[in-house]
């Protein structure tokens, strides 16, 4: 008999940073699965456009400005996501921010920023949510991390150490909630396509992917899609009681040799 109970028929999901990629992609694939879905981001605009095509197609989504780097934005989103979804039963966390450049040629303001929002927003996240999901005893939440934690790329030292931070929350976290019934997952996306980097100049996207071609990581030819990430995290959060994917690396196939 199973030591833990089921999962109740409506789970509330918040995905963080679902204005674009990954975010928008996973939010309609747990909305397609019946899941309720608070989509939170800075560009409200373009969550508030996806609510809109999630309910036309008979689901549930609610929109709300979310900046992860504000402890009162991320306080009002979580009050009013739970007025209108009730209780949330996972965080997906895909929220963050990217420049590139050299460690020693970036401004320390610009660094504390992405350490701000890719790691401290998440925290601030966490602080808001998870504490109900251990009273209930039930939860999920699934951190999106980056290859570049493991495999640091040129260019996007700032990003890795963020990256970096947020697995070690992760651990943290997974160890400090053993036993409540929530589970904490990171999935490790390798090159993706995604709106980061699109706001580049033509400069710094050049030096970057020069940069990368150097060592190797462009070698599978192409970046997979924000859909096939959404559906492992989907994987993830609906995992039966009793099993986790506390870490899922997702990396692009080489590109068929020609014969």
């Amino acid at each position: 008999m199973s030591h833990f109970p089921a999962h109740p028929d409506r789970r509330p999901v918040v995905v963080a940073g679902a204005s674009s990629g990954i975010g928008a992609a996973t939010a309609l694939a747990l909305a397609a699965l019946g899941h309720p879905v608070a989509l939170g981001a800075r560009r409200i605009e373009a969550c508030a456009e996806l609510a809109a095509k999630v309910n036309a197609n008979g689901g549930t989504a609610v929109a709300y400005p979310l900046d992860t780097a504000s402890t009162d934005s991320v306080a009002e989103f979580t009050a009013a996501v739970s007025a209108d979804l009730g209780d949330v039963e996972a965080l997906v966390c895909s929220a963050a921010v990217l420049q590139p450049g050299k460690l020693v040629e970036t401004d320390s303001e610009q660094f504390a920023r992405e350490v701000d929002v890719n790691v401290v927003g998440v925290h601030r996240l966490v602080r808001a949510l998870v504490p109900g999901m251990v009273e209930r005893r039930r939860g999920d939440v699934v951190l999106v991390s980056s290859d570049c934690a493991d495999q640091v790329r040129p260019l996007m030292s700032s990003y890795a150490t963020t990256k970096w931070g947020i697995e070690g929350f992760a651990r943290s976290l997974r160890l400090e909630t053993e036993g409540t019934g929530v589970r904490v997952g990171v999935v490790r996306p390798g090159p993706t396509m995604t709106g980061m980097g699109m706001d580049w100049n033509a400069d710094d996207t050049t030096m970057v992917l020069e940069g990368w071609s150097k060592l190797g990581f462009t070698r599978s030819g192409h970046f997979m899609k924000p859909d096939v990430v959404a559906d492992v995290i989907a994987t993830m959060v609906r995992m039966p009681r009793g099993s986790m994917l506390p870490l899922v690396e997702v990396q692009p196939e080489i590109s068929l040799e020609e014969s």
